[in-house]
């Protein structure tokens, strides 16, 4: 497969995987209180109280997740306009940007979330590791050799 068809299918994955954002942030307000995450809420309200729980914590942790929702939306937005600048210029300042961001991004929350002992969440993280930084890492090196001096 020619350099160009592979660098059309990483820029590909990473809109894929900047549209899953925007879904995924639109539709956590809207399925945070389905009853197919009912395993992860109580995994969560025992990583933080154990057999105790108390009446509140379901509600708080909902809210919690329904604001992450929009959250993830506005990262989507930025990524968006990053991979779009990246795509477009073959910038790979904008690639190393997202690179940059996610490298931030996911120690932290899977140290905060190991902490907690959340391992849901450390398994989500890494799939997200796993499906987005390959692609990106590509097209930073490919656009930083092809760009001029």
């Amino acid at each position: 497969m020619s350099r160009e068809r592979l660098r059309s299918w990483a820029v590909r994955l990473t809109y894929i995987s900047i549209a899953l954002h925007l879904l995924v942030g639109g539709m956590l307000p809207l399925i945070v209180k389905a009853p197919l995450f009912e395993g992860y809420h109580h995994a969560i309200e025992s990583a933080f109280f154990g057999a105790d729980i108390p009446q509140g914590a379901r509600a708080m942790q909902t809210w919690w997740i329904s604001l992450f929702g929009p959250t993830v939306q506005a990262a989507a937005i930025w990524m968006g306009a990053l991979a779009w600048i990246g795509d477009r210029q073959r910038n790979a300042f904008a690639w190393g940007a997202l690179i940059a961001g996610i490298v931030l991004w996911a120690p932290q929350d899977m140290a905060i979330s190991l902490q907690a002992n959340c391992w849901n969440n450390v398994w989500l993280d890494c799939l997200a590791l796993a499906g987005m930084l390959p692609p990106l890492f590509f097209l930073f090196f490919i656009d930083r050799a092809e760009a001029k001096p």
